[in-house]
């Protein structure tokens, strides 16, 4: 079976040798197509795409790149033009390329958007943010799949306000990224040998230790953080320059020491010690404290969401009860 991808789906963008593929074809199976691309693909025998269950294994399948991925996707031993790399990245460009259309037509039609600009804007996509973290922490991917969904819009809308200031568009930030991403990369685009990922991060963070060479140890380091991400940032900071704990047993003595202090002194101060603490445990094992905490605390709400209807099923009321009474619930339903 061939795939044959026609572009994002207008007819001046049908490549060259998917028509000469077609051309040589007996017949062609077309999935959904514009109208002025099928006018285009008129001369060849073709019958539409009715469905994938009956194709036969010699079929010629021709589609705009986001369907003709999928049904590449549907038939692995099938043959693809352009080769089945190359057509993922043409169908995600289509995919995301649309997605920026949409977001530059309600620019210019719905009143909300319009009326946006960058700090207005910036809050939302720090909620998306948070947002896409609950969805990790939920273990859910339709939920995740959605929240990185509203995340890349902000990303999008964002791109169409620097754009309309003349400060470079979605393809300049992404080609700006991706040179970046190339030059933090020599153990993958270069000579340089990476001998476990702990080696990438060192040589991430000596990388932007050059380029921010005059901002000290802790560069790009946002106060306005939230503070587990603010005490994560500040202590890969640290670590780059060889100041950190040389392993998970020298983190969690220091979180032990720190509980201790904390039992002495029962301050915020202290609190924070341990806390602290508690992100340098989390450094060690490669976790971030943030999703770990929030997951725990999606744990915690259902738990005691449980525990109010086992409650409520023999006839008390949870909210009305003594700790004490609350707690045994509690216990009761984490054994179940």
């Amino acid at each position: 079976m061939w795939v044959v991808g026609l572009g994002p789906g207008d007819r001046a963008s049908v490549p060259a040798d998917a028509l000469a593929l077609l051309a040589s074809a007996p017949r062609v199976v077309l999935g959904p197509v514009a109208a002025d691309v099928a006018e285009l693909l008129g001369h060849l025998d073709w019958a539409p795409l009715a469905g994938l269950d009956d194709l036969p294994t010699d079929a010629v399948v021709a589609a705009v790149d986001p369907e003709a991925y999928a049904i590449a996707q549907r038939f692995p031993g099938a043959q693809t033009s352009p080769p089945r790399a190359r057509l993922r990245e043409r169908a995600i460009g289509a995919q995301v390329a649309r997605l920026v259309e949409v977001g530059g037509h309600l620019r210019r039609e719905c009143p909300w958007d319009r009326e946006q600009t960058i700090p207005s804007i910036v809050p939302f996509t720090i909620e998306e943010a948070f947002e896409v973290a609950d969805a990790v922490a939920s273990g859910d991917p339709d939920k995740q799949l959605d929240e990185v969904g509203d995340l890349l819009f902000q990303s999008v809308f964002l791109a169409q306000l620097l754009e309309e200031d003349a400060y470079g568009d979605l393809g300049t930030i992404a080609t700006a990224q991706a040179d970046k991403l190339i030059s933090r990369h020599p153990h993958v685009y270069g000579d340089v040998r990476a001998a476990d990922a702990d080696h990438v991060l060192d040589m991430w963070e000596a990388s932007k230790r050059v380029e921010r060479a005059d901002q000290g140890i802790f560069h790009d380091l946002p106060p306005g953080l939230p503070s587990l991400a603010f005490a994560t940032k500040a202590q890969k900071r640290a670590a780059a320059v060889g100041f950190t704990y040389a392993d998970l047993a020298g983190a969690l003595a220091a979180l032990v020491e720190e509980v201790r202090e904390l039992e002495q002194d029962p301050s915020p101060d202290e609190l924070g010690d341990v806390l602290f603490a508690a992100v340098a445990v989390a450094r060690q094992l490669a976790a971030d404290p943030e999703v770990a905490l929030r997951g725990t605390a999606q744990r915690f709400r259902g738990r005691v969401e449980r525990a109010a209807a086992a409650a409520r099923e023999a006839g008390e009321r949870f909210e009305l009860l003594d700790p004490a009474a609350q707690l045994r619930w509690y216990e009761a339903v984490g054994r179940t």
